[in-house]
């Protein structure tokens, strides 16, 4: 027991000693160090198989009865997504309610970008027909909210669900719920093309 107390005082006086002490500004103030603080990242689990999206057209993804499953029942329109190096992108609006669905082919990273400090989004890890996914909610940006699903090394599918100007403002978590469900649609697409 003597011994226990011993040791616990030695490595008190060590972290102590080794401890630096704060400085005395000019005016008498002291800066404390500030606590290190450690942020934990979460790891997705492996995919089941890739589904690579190189040779994949967005707007074919989701079939015509998919499409309207899900009330998207405007022509889906292609375009490139810029801020996701160039992603072939497709976006397709829902007349029924008014939701606007966008679908990016990310091929130039992979879904942990969205794991990064520098992403400044809120993701939480997610499971989409059985592949890892993310739900992105960016601070401030209420009316939207995206899905981001592994599909294979260095590439992910990009499913945005926005509010498309409702009389009645949707909630982040109804938008989050259709982000999930039309990638649900997506990668079940995937599959059936591969």
């Amino acid at each position: 027991m003597r011994v226990a107390r011993t040791v616990t005082a030695l490595v008190a006086l060590v972290t102590t000693a080794c401890t630096p002490l704060p400085e005395k500004k000019a005016d008498g103030r002291v800066d404390e160090p500030l606590p290190a603080t450690t942020t934990t990242v979460p790891q997705l689990p492996p995919r089941p198989r890739d589904l690579p999206l190189d040779q994949v057209d967005p707007c074919a993804v989701l079939s015509e009865e998919q499409r309207l499953q899900l009330s998207l029942d405007n022509p889906p329109s292609p375009y490139v997504e810029t801020s996701f190096g160039n992603a072939k992108a497709c976006t397709m609006r829902s007349g029924i309610s008014g939701n606007v669905v966008r679908l990016a082919l990310v091929t130039v990273e992979g879904v942990a970008v969205w794991l990064s400090e520098n992403a400044q989004v809120e993701a939480q890890p997610a499971t989409v027909g059985g592949f890892p996914a993310l739900t992105v909610r960016t601070p401030g940006l209420e009316e939207v909210c995206n899905v981001e699903v592994d599909v294979a090394q260095g590439q992910f599918l990009d499913v945005m669900f926005r509010d498309g100007g409702n009389k009645t403002k949707v909630s982040q978590d109804i938008l989050c719920q259709g982000a999930q469900r039309v990638a649900e649609a997506a990668v079940a697409g995937l599959l059936q093309r591969g």
